[in-house]
């Protein structure tokens, strides 16, 4: 079977430095969310002047740059939309996702030729409504969630075949039907739908009946309550030929409100994934590598979620809404110095003699030893416990900017 084309690894960013940052460590395209009408204004977003710095600082390297104009609109947050959208325009974003069919029509009236992608908020789960999408001029429909292999080979078999199609692949899951919330709004009054999400699904929740209050009764036999809202994350690096296969145009990372650390290191995980299927697509064998690369980040427990069966009581974590966290992102290399020494952000406490790993783009990962430590002053220290202090290392290996260095987290005796 031929590839001809690759597929786009599309990532997220929250800010300036991580869209940067996923250029650099093998995204395609980045998605992000402006100050307006996007779905995470936890999120820093981007100002105009980010989003163009963005969209320039892609387009000088052959990647694109998506905006989300996804909100589930009530009638107020019509206001401003058109100028909203003639500045994205001006800024040269390659394409705005969209959910909502009001946002459309405003989309099609005001830049009647740029790229629409629809939402995985619109839940499309079957191929007329993508074909009805397609006749509203959408190019690219993301799809819902709640689908198969099966059922996504067959929505492409029967849709236009310049439409195409986007899936998500790694990252958080929500406790809804693709992405549309309801309980964020219910408990906390906080709508997810316009961008407020709460995350209330993450919560510990214990059953209590009517006419027994203040008797909570856990649906586990467990005295921490039990999180049977909190699915685990999502993470398909097992399946990239199955998903190649299946027609997908787009694989989409979840994560806009992550560090820049955790974009680095899922995004060169599926990189090197996606590359060494294309080198021999008959041949690819999935390396275990690439999943401990994805351990060494933030993360929940993972799950296939609907690709390969319909999710099962195993697909929840029942006992905590916590992170596992085995290593800590310490520091981001800024520059290197002509004597050697690397100029390095902090970003958690490191100290001399440290064994730290290094990862870079389309680098293997180093193992060294921070041998000396310096102030910007040139000082000699023996540790770097302040946020974001600027360090310098000798640290035995070559490195360039924007390289990550990390320590495993020692275990509490």
């Amino acid at each position: 079977m031929d590839f001809i084309e690759k597929v786009e690894l599309l990532a997220p960013a929250g800010d300036l430095e991580k869209l940067k940052i996923a250029i650099e460590y093998g995204a395609d395209a980045v998605y992000i969310g402006g100050e307006f009408f996007g779905m995470r204004t936890a999120a820093k977003n981007f100002s105009m002047e980010d989003i163009a710095e963005g969209v320039e600082f892609a387009h000088k390297r052959g990647k694109k740059i998506y905006v989300t104009v996804n909100v589930i609109p009530h009638n107020e947050d019509f206001v401003g939309l058109d100028k909203y959208l003639k500045d994205l325009e001006k800024c040269g974003v390659d394409a705005v996702i969209v959910s909502d069919p009001g946002v459309i029509s405003v989309v099609k009236e005001v830049l009647p030729n740029i790229e629409v992608h629809l939402s995985t908020q619109a839940n499309t789960t079957n191929y007329l409504s993508a074909n009805f999408w397609y006749k509203q001029g959408i190019k690219r429909v993301v799809l819902a969630r709640e689908l198969s292999f099966k059922e996504i080979s067959e929505i492409k078999a029967k849709i236009p075949t310049d439409m195409q199609i986007e899936t998500f692949v790694h990252g958080a899951m929500c406790i809804s039907y693709s992405g549309r919330c309801l309980i964020s709004n219910y408990m906390t009054g906080r709508d997810a739908n316009r961008g407020s999400c709460a995350q209330s699904c993450r919560w510990n929740y214990s059953l209590v009946e009517e006419k027994r209050p203040g008797e909570y009764y856990p649906i586990y036999e467990d005295e921490k309550g039990t999180f049977f809202f909190n699915s685990k994350d999502l993470c398909m690096i097992e399946y990239i030929p199955e998903i190649i296969k299946s027609g997908v145009t787009s694989l989409k990372i979840e994560g806009r409100m992550k560090t820049a650390y955790y974009v680095a290191t899922v995004v060169r995980a599926y990189r090197m994934a996606i590359d060494e299927f294309y080198k021999n697509p008959l041949e690819w064998k999935f390396n275990p590598m690439w999943l401990d690369e994805l351990k060494k980040g933030s993360h929940r427990h993972f799950t296939t979620g609907f690709y390969v069966d319909k999710p099962q009581s195993t697909e929840q974590n029942y006992e905590s809404a916590s992170y596992v966290r085995n290593y800590d992102f310490i520091g981001i290399v800024k520059s290197v110095q002509e004597d050697g020494l690397v100029i390095t952000e902090q970003r958690n406490k490191m100290c001399v003699g440290d064994e730290i790993e290094i990862i870079g783009p389309n680098k293997e990962t180093m193992y060294t030893k921070i041998e000396e430590m310096y102030d910007e002053e040139g000082n000699p220290i023996e540790s770097a416990p302040h946020p974001r202090q600027i360090v310098k290392l000798k640290l035995g290996v070559e490195v360039a900017e924007n390289y990550m260095l990390r320590k495993e987290i020692e275990e509490k005796k």
